[in-house]
C-alpha cells in the first residue's frame, strides 16, 4: 500500500463531509460530541480517589493517543494538546458541580445529544450517510479531518 493508513481515512471521510454547511456543522459538533462524550466517561465511578490525571476519561484519552500514534506521530501530538483540554475542561466541570457524578453525566449527555442532532442534519443537508456507519473508526477520524485542516493551514505535514 503506497498510501499511507491516515491519508486513506482522511480522503474516504472526506468523500461524505463536502457540502460547506455540513463541515461547518463538523467544527462545531465533532469538537463538541468529543468534549460531551468525555464528560459521560468521566462521570462512570472510578475505584479509589478520583483526580484530574486518575479517572476513567484520562485512561480512555491514553487509549485514543495510542490509536492516532498508530496513525500519525503529528495528529498524536496535536491530540495530547487537544485531549489534554478536553479532560482538563471536563474536570473543571466536575469540580464546578461538586464532584456529583448524575450532574456531571446529565450534563455531557444533553450536550452529546444536541451535538448529534446537528451532525444528522448536518448529514441529511449533505445528503450522505455518516461515514461511522461504514467503518466504526470513523468517529476517531473526524477529530483528525478537522485537525489535519489546521495543520494543512499552518503548514504541517501530518
Amino acid at each position: 500500500m503506497s498510501e499511507r493508513k491516515i491519508d486513506w481515512f482522511l480522503e474516504k471521510y472526506g468523500e461524505s463531509h463536502q457540502n460547506a454547511t455540513n463541515k461547518f456543522i463538523h467544527w462545531i459538533c465533532v469538537p463538541t460530541i468529543m468534549f460531551s462524550l468525555f464528560g459521560m466517561i468521566m462521570a462512570i465511578p472510578f475505584p479509589g480517589e478520583i483526580s484530574l490525571f486518575l479517572n476513567w476519561a484520562a485512561i480512555v484519552f491514553v487509549g485514543t493517543l495510542l490509536y492516532y500514534l498508530r496513525l500519525s506521530i503529528p495528529m498524536f501530538l496535536g491530540f495530547i494538546l487537544i485531549g489534554g483540554g478536553i479532560v482538563f475542561g471536563n474536570w473543571a466541570i466536575f469540580q464546578a458541580v461538586g464532584m456529583d457524578a448524575g450532574t456531571m453525566a446529565l450534563i455531557s449527555l444533553g450536550i452529546f445529544v444536541v451535538a448529534w442532532i446537528g451532525q444528522f442534519i448536518g448529514h441529511k443537508i449533505e445528503g450522505a450517510k455518516p461515514s461511522f456507519l461504514e467503518d466504526v473508526q470513523f468517529l476517531m477520524i473526524g477529530p483528525a479531518w478537522l485537525l489535519h485542516f489546521i495543520y494543512k493551514k499552518v503548514g504541517i505535514k501530518y
